[in-house]
């Protein structure tokens, strides 16, 4: 780890339901696998308080005192404009001022969006930023689907470009260098949709990207693309969709294995075969959200998230700059060669 640049990762201590513990275990776990300087931004007495109770040995990093916080309930513009000094704006201006290379929050998503449009801005060439994350598949390689909801609309060029940005962020960071691209539709074939998804399936055939067409909601699991493209509305409702039915089958698991002694003892068994089902289909291992076309790299944990999800978020902060990521999208947006952009060359 010596030998590698040490990157300045900005961690909102405050945000999420188990702040500050949560978000201290998370980036003190990370700091142990990651060439990071953790910047945690906070409440200092309560953050001091927890890397004491947490920390064997000073971490690498410094605290950045931040005395108020933005929650969920807060309307998201009016909160940035009130609360000037919480951990969220001052998290998004050590961005935007060159003092840390990501931030990383478990805080209000409303709030991070309008911090990242208000503050960062977007890169040149970008009308509209979206919300991507690496989703599980059934095999264990994940790909990654935008906008989850950073916009509720949007139209065939916005999404031509959420199938650049992801496909460079697929080739960049998760090492797909030869991406497929699909869009999210309400069937496989060609012509499928309302104007907005037929548009928007003839800008990316014409384009340079290997798009390999329409993709249904049923097969996400499956793996069909290393990238999935949709308006941030769609995407949102597809994501909820997918992690209610992964947590009514884990109830429904649960219920069964509960029955009878037999039952229980089959479940004993099989513990370590379904603690690896369980962690492959846990979007906690795939780390954090990113609202992809800011000018910074800014991810969203889930309010929810244990330190494990907040680490591997920091982790995907941390491939992220190592992959040069705003850079590539700043050179490609705006190109015509779409197979340049498509395949990160």
């Amino acid at each position: 780890m010596s030998g590698k640049r040490r990157w300045r990762i900005a961690v909102d201590a405050m945000g999420g339901d188990g702040a500050p513990a949560v978000p201290v275990a998370g980036g003190l776990a990370a700091a142990g696998r990651w060439p990071v300087e953790i910047l945690w931004v906070g409440d200092r007495e309560r953050v001091e308080a927890e890397l004491r109770r947490q920390a064997d040995a000073p971490p690498p990093g410094r605290i950045v005192h931040a005395s108020q916080v933005i929650e969920p309930g807060d309307a998201p513009v009016a909160a940035l404009r009130r609360k000037r000094d919480s951990t969220i704006v001052v998290g998004a201006r050590l961005l935007r001022d060159g003092e840390a290379d990501a931030f990383v929050s478990a805080g209000s998503t409303g709030a991070l969006m309008a911090a990242g449009k208000l503050i960062l801005g977007t890169l040149p060439g970008i009308t509209r930023p979206a919300l991507a994350a690496v989703l599980p598949t059934l095999d264990g390689r994940g790909f990654l689907m935008l906008d989850l909801g950073a916009s509720a609309e949007a139209d065939p060029e916005q999404l031509y470009q959420y199938a650049v940005m992801g496909a460079l962020y697929a080739a960049g960071v998760l090492g797909r260098p030869d991406p497929k691209v699909a869009l999210l539709n309400i069937g496989s074939e060609a012509g499928k949709g309302n104007r907005l998804y037929k548009e928007t399936y003839e800008r990316l055939a014409r384009s340079g990207l290997r798009f390999v067409g329409n993709v249904e909601a049923r097969d996400l699991f499956r793996g069909p693309a290393d990238v999935v493209v949709c308006d941030g509305f769609t995407g949102n409702v597809a994501l909820k969709a997918m992690e209610g039915v992964g947590e009514a089958c884990w109830r429904l698991l649960k219920a069964e294995v509960g029955r009878s002694i037999l039952t229980t003892l089959v479940a004993s068994l099989l513990r370590p075969a379904l603690e690896r089902v369980r962690r492959r289909l846990d979007y906690g291992e795939y780390g954090a959200a990113l609202f992809l076309g800011l000018n910074g790299l800014l991810f969203k944990c889930h309010g929810s998230s244990d330190a494990r999800a907040i680490a591997n978020g920091i982790g995907a902060a941390v491939r992220a700059c190592e992959g040069g990521l705003l850079a590539r999208i700043a050179e490609s947006i705006g190109r015509e060669d779409g197979e340049a952009l498509g395949r990160g060359r």
